[in-house]
């Protein structure tokens, strides 16, 4: 960990564990095929806001109870029993469908929201017959786990039922909905829209839709047949983590300041073109041949590695060169000040600000822009489309970043953050953590902390403040809980900045105003 002050020992961080959750894959006879029901979440949840998703939740404890009480669920695996009950639950509470054995049934907004009021409701309403509780139309066609740089980690089993004619439509709740559309189309429309960027969808959705669309042509769109395949063997484990059109992460565990627990690895480009890598950070073993399965995938895609490309220097983004050459060969490109740490051979290439870097595939061209973003490290790039920014460590989602008081410069740093809020992206992918799709709220953010922290060191010296301790102190007082070594070791870095630009001056006496 490059940016942290020298003596500073930062344990490793702490891999959130997975919860429990299950959704549900609906499907129906469309007038132009088979169709899935995706529900639009709505603009003010804190998680995956404007996202489209699948009616579900976390399994509870009284998903257990409820299973054992029940007895259409009662000859179910203990390992499912929570999942049916929270599934079957779900489905009535947030679309009004009940499932039975063969049928669909409208649930009432009255016991909807009896149903969220009292979980127990739905078990009372189901062992009265009041509406039907069944798991023999609903199958198990696939589990995956939220990506390991998460702080709140789900693993999820993805569950499917086909809708019989004449069932009722889904519905919205009248009132508390986290849903505000719910909208048939068939999956291979699902995909082309979020390929054309028309559509936020959760990596693990994309992964779903893609295998549902394979399954039907494999069985000439037969619905109970693809399910059948699917359901023989549900996909999961590793999988292809598709943050965006042409964004793959490959999150890998690094040495990196908690609560990060990894570096993500991004491939650019479109599946079976010319593709990047950005900052494979492997070093272990492990982690290695992770890299080397994602890889070994871009080329059995048709793909092409046309460079390496490191954000920066700091050694949690730059893996075991030597062992990533058997793994695959490809130039690296980086800042001149990357290469100081990276032996330069000749097909190596120095990025320069302004540099578009073109990559062709199967449906055209994709542009991606260089910008040398200093202040957290020297020769610090980002990379960005009309609407992507790989941010490198500009900003995170979780945490903070750190610009070191040994080479980092914090008016740098704030300047790079207001260029790349300029660009008002879409989404943004950074070195660490989840990505957001609300840069603007994000990097705004950023620039209103730092520039109010540097505002109040200034401040500080201003009152007649001198030791770097007491600046430290009134500079963090909105942050009591901060560690005392990163803290002064920031204070020094605007302290620094604040000298070169010719405001302060360090003296015998301490800081001290100029003029």
């Amino acid at each position: 960990m490059d940016e942290v002050p020298e003596g500073l020992e930062v344990p490793q961080g702490i891999i959130a564990k997975p919860r429990q959750s299950v959704s549900i894959l609906l499907t129906r006879d469309g007038e132009n095929g088979i169709e899935v029901l995706l529900a639009h979440r709505i603009p003010t949840l804190r998680a995956f806001a404007d996202f489209w998703s699948l009616p579900g939740g976390g399994i509870r404890d009284f998903d257990y109870d409820a299973a054992n009480k029940l007895s259409s669920l009662m000859h179910v695996e203990n390992d499912w029993k929570g999942t049916m009950a929270a599934i079957l639950r779900e489905t009535a509470e947030e679309i009004g469908l009940a499932i039975g054995e063969s049928t669909v049934e409208r649930v009432s907004m009255k016991l909807r929201h009896s149903i969220i009021e009292d979980p127990e409701q739905w078990t009372k309403a189901v062992d009265s017959h009041e509406i039907p509780g069944s798991i023999e139309m609903i199958s198990h066609i696939g589990t995956r786990t939220t990506p390991p740089f998460a702080p709140l980690r789900f693993c999820n089993r993805f569950m499917h039922a086909h809708i019989p004619p004449g069932s009722p439509e889904p519905e919205l709740l009248d009132v508390g909905s986290e849903f505000d559309q719910l909208v048939w189309m068939s999956a291979d429309d699902a995909i082309n829209s979020w390929e054309a960027g028309n559509m936020l969808t959760a990596p693990p959705i994309v992964t779903l839709l893609r295998d549902v669309s394979q399954s039907l042509n494999n069985n000439q769109q037969n619905i109970k047949a693809a399910i059948e395949e699917l359901s023989s063997s549900p996909p999961s484990g590793e999988h292809r983590i598709e943050l965006a059109p042409g964004v793959e992460c490959i999150p890998i565990r690094t040495q990196t300041l908690p609560p990060a627990t990894h570096t993500n690895c991004f491939i650019l480009g479109e599946r079976g073109g010319e593709r990047i890598v950005v900052d494979p950070a492997a070093r272990t073993d492990e982690e290695l041949a992770y890299l080397q399965r994602r890889i070994d995938e871009v080329v059995e895609d048709g793909g092409e590695i046309l460079a390496t490309i490191f954000t920066h220097r700091h050694q949690d983004h730059i893996g075991d060169l030597s062992r990533i050459e058997e793994i695959y060969s490809a130039p690296i490109w980086s800042a001149k000040e990357t290469f100081e740490v990276i032996p330069n051979i000749d097909t190596n290439r120095i990025l320069e600000d302004r540099d578009i870097l073109t990559l062709k595939g199967p449906n055209g061209e994709i542009n991606w822009n260089v910008h040398i973003t200093p202040g957290h490290c020297p020769g610090h790039i980002c990379l960005t489309t009309d609407r992507y920014v790989v941010s490198g460590d500009l900003a995170v989602m979780v945490g903070t970043i750190l610009v070191p008081s040994s080479d980092g410069n914090m008016e740098d740093y704030i300047e790079s953050l207001r260029r790349i809020r300029a660009l008002d992206s879409s989404m943004l992918f950074p070195a660490h953590g989840p990505f957001t799709h609300r840069p603007a709220k994000l990097l705004d953010r950023y620039i209103s902390h730092r520039e109010g922290r540097h505002n109040r060191v200034l401040e500080a010296i201003t009152k007649g403040v001198t030791t770097i301790e007491e600046i430290a102190n009134h500079a963090y007082s909105d942050t009591p809980d901060a560690h005392p070594m990163l803290k002064v070791d920031q204070t020094l870095s605007h302290l620094k900045s604040h000298e070169r630009a010719g405001r302060i001056r360090k003296t015998t006496e301490g800081w001290k105003i100029n003029g």
